[in-house]
């Protein structure tokens, strides 16, 4: 591909609310005034939340508000031969380690770490003989970064912000490697995790240019890193401002906010919504 390609990629887990638009259209235009291509990526790989109907809706509402996308949707629940493979390249190189403590026991862990470490894990892995023992009697793990090793194998990386990190960060960023600690690669009730997955799709689908919201501005350290260990090219950051309600609170499928598709019930145009977000 010799043009910009750029992304939406929603998680089917309800229907699309006004903060979708603004994400999707905020996209949408910059792909077309860059004369690039659009792709559709459907985040389906929560196989407990994320549901036909709720794929369904995401299409309906995109077509609603007039956006087209290039080539096929893709959908990551079909994608999983691709995440393990990266998976295994990562363990072969000693950059993954299997971690059998349970979501209470990392809690805990992170409560006891030092100063300045307290929202982020760094785990150990066990000798080989402990490790085996407790895969013999079919203990759950879930499968981590070494986020110290990865660091010291990539040496400095950076990430390209054309936008603007929640704090106003632009330009290029210089990537802190341990900033999430040893995240979660992989488990077995979720299958592969969404930072794993996401930069293995975004080199697939050739993005140039990935367009979201600056809640996510943190999550570029670790796939920026994890691009760098994968041996995949590294796109362009743009990070916008959250869509907030007259609340305050940015709108979340969490909190109920009113859905693209009871916008449109109540007789609300595509045309009006446009014009209430407030594009920059």
């Amino acid at each position: 591909m010799s043009g910009p390609v750029f992304r939406f990629a929603p998680s089917p887990t309800g229907r699309l609310h006004r903060g979708h638009a603004f994400s999707a259209l905020t996209a949408w235009r910059a792909c077309k005034a860059a004369r690039g291509e659009f792709r559709l990526r459907i985040e389906d790989i929560d196989q407990i939340r994320c549901r036909p109907e709720f794929e369904a809706g995401v299409i309906e509402d995109l077509a609603w508000l007039g956006l087209t996308w290039d080539g096929p949707v893709l959908r990551q629940s079909g994608r999983g031969a691709a995440y393990q493979a990266a998976l295994d390249r990562l363990a072969e190189q000693g950059l993954a380690y299997r971690c059998f403590r349970t979501r209470r026991e990392v809690a805990e862990a992170m409560t006891r770490a030092p100063h300045g470490q307290e929202t982020v894990f760094f785990g150990e892995r066990l000798p080989e003989r402990d490790e085996r023992s407790r895969l013999e009697t079919g203990e759950a793990f879930a499968w981590r970064l070494d986020a110290r090793a990865a660091a010291g194998r990539t040496g400095a990386l950076d990430f390209l912000e054309t936008g603007s990190g929640p704090a106003g960060e632009t330009g290029r960023q210089a990537v802190l490697p341990g900033s999430a600690g040893d995240i979660v690669l992989a488990r077995r009730d979720i299958g592969v995790a969404y930072h794993l997955a996401v930069v293995v799709d975004d080199a697939f689908q050739g993005v140039t240019t990935v367009v979201r919201g600056c809640d996510l501005f943190g999550a570029t350290h670790v796939q920026r890193l994890l691009q760098a260990l994968l041996g995949l090219s590294a796109p362009t950051y743009h990070h916008h401002r959250l869509l907030v309600g007259e609340d305050g609170k940015r709108y979340a499928k969490r909190d109920r906010a009113e859905t693209l598709q009871a916008l449109r019930e109540r007789g609300v145009t595509p045309a009006r919504l446009i014009a209430e977000l407030d594009l920059d």
